[in-house]
């Protein structure tokens, strides 16, 4: 298989398909997309013709930690941008979620009856602890299907 980076989407052809279809979320917590994760959410929400939720959750913060986040949150905002470029229709959210994002995402799974959670934030801007405790509590906390970046 290709490296993440280098693979290109191909256009399925029920890309035009019902809206009633459930959506991909990919999911991060006010950090960079890991390419893998951005591949297989694309990659998804295009062979099965849904939405695309990019999906950014931060903590509440002081101003001047929010600054330190700027370019990870462009990084996001590039990430939808991508998969528009792809014909994938798709929702940016930016939302901030008090002390616990993981549980915000499994709200907003459920509100939006998602067919994939795509959990993806950048380890290298994660702390382990922080990102394995969020990590099993979306996969134990969700009924649909979950794919988790470099999961162990």
């Amino acid at each position: 298989m290709p490296a993440p980076q280098e693979h290109r989407p191909t256009r399925a052809a029920s890309v035009t398909g019902p809206a009633s279809r459930r959506p991909v979320i990919l999911a991060t917590f006010a950090v960079r997309i890991e390419p893998a994760a951005e591949w297989m959410a694309i990659e998804s929400a295009l062979e099965a013709g849904v939405e695309l939720i990019v999906a950014n959750l931060m903590r509440l913060q002081s101003p001047t930690s929010m600054i330190l986040l700027e370019e990870d949150l462009e990084e996001v905002r590039r990430t939808a941008a991508r998969a528009k470029g792809w014909g994938v229709s798709t929702e940016l959210l930016m939302s901030m979620s008090g002390r616990r994002p993981a549980k915000a995402l499994l709200r907003l799974a459920r509100e939006r009856d998602a067919g994939l959670v795509v959990f993806g934030p950048d380890r290298r801007r994660t702390g382990c602890r922080r990102y394995r405790r969020a990590a099993r509590t979306v996969r134990e906390g969700l009924d649909c299907l979950v794919w988790i970046a470099d999961d162990d």
